[in-house]
């Protein structure tokens, strides 16, 4: 298991290389000037000239792309072109509010969509499961900020129970953490009722119902376990989007996360917030799926004995 780890992480190092390499040079290419946008249209050319010779916009690509890693491996993630601060520390700070957001709603995702698709299944074919079924459907299809802006207009506009904006509360958290779930609790629906049809079918469920198992048993603890496998997998991987895919929500709600501030970073031309901020949730991302494999040892002890033989 120990091998395995480390296996991983070293191949997270290249993954982090690699996204840096592929950012930069994105950034490198997209159009727009750096000093322009910070000094704005009233600046002179001279001056325009004599900040971007100060930031080193004027150096080869890779001159610029090896700097940049030779100061992130000594810990520095440069400092924003636009505040001026060291970027990890505007990150740090931004960062608490997506994870908080990130977690109330893959918390709100996992309650209804895993007992949904359970029930779904165990029902197949009824009226609960062409529901559950045709909900999940629609609630997949719908863009996440049309279904903000319609949680706003009903329970914020017209109802007024709940606050349109900021994190202040606990209460301000319900509409956006219900709007990033739909999506991922459409998939769980889905994915719970498709894996737990294919473990109902099994030959050891029939054998446990034909010896007396009581049927919540055989459900929660035959089926439901050996089902878990690829609906982990969906928890750890939407996680992982939702650390670093909450841009729009964030708009929408005026939430100041990483988000708003990924987003300011690209209209700004802002290179070292860009960075810092994708290569940390890339880093977040990886840990989480590490985190999903190691999980999976203690849900299947057949994984674990393949890790200790690995």
């Amino acid at each position: 298991m120990g091998k395995y780890i480390a296996q991983r992480l070293a191949m997270m190092v290249v993954v982090v290389f690699g996204i840096s390499f592929i950012v930069f040079t994105i950034m490198n290419l997209t159009p727009g000037n750096a000093a322009y946008l910070i000094l704005g249209q009233s600046a002179s050319p001279e001056q325009v000239a004599k900040l971007e010779a100060e930031l080193g916009l004027n150096d080869p690509f890779f001159v610029r792309y090896f700097d940049y890693i030779i100061n992130m491996l000594q810990g520095n993630f440069g400092e924003s072109y636009n505040t001026g601060l060291p970027v990890f520390q505007e990150i740090f700070a931004r960062f608490p509010a997506t994870l908080k957001l990130s977690t109330v709603a893959m918390f709100f995702a996992a309650l209804i969509g895993i007992p949904v698709g359970v029930i779904s299944a165990v029902r197949q074919y009824s009226f609960t499961d062409a529901v559950s079924t045709t909900m999940a459907l629609l609630f997949a299809s719908i863009p996440s900020f049309v279904m903000g802006l319609v949680l706003m207009l009903v329970f914020s506009l017209h109802l007024r129970w709940l606050p349109a904006t900021g994190l202040d509360g606990i209460e301000n958290y319900i509409l956006p953490a219900i709007t990033l779930s739909m999506a991922t609790m459409a998939t769980l629906v889905r994915m719970t009722r498709s894996t737990m049809l294919e473990v109902l079918k099994q030959d050891y469920i029939r054998t446990a119902r034909a010896k007396g198992v009581d049927e919540k048993t055989v459900i929660l603890k035959h089926s439901l376990r050996n089902a878990l496998l690829p609906i982990v997998t969906v928890i750890g991987v939407d996680f992982g989007y939702l650390l670093g895919g909450t841009v729009v929500i964030e708009s929408v709600f005026s939430i100041n996360g990483l988000g708003t501030l990924l987003i300011t970073g690209i209209r700004m031309k802002d290179t070292p917030t860009v960075m810092a901020a994708i290569m940390f949730v890339t880093l977040a991302y990886s840990l989480v799926n590490l985190a999903v494999d190691i999980v999976y040892a203690f849900i299947d002890p057949r994984i674990k004995s393949q890790y200790e033989r690995g």
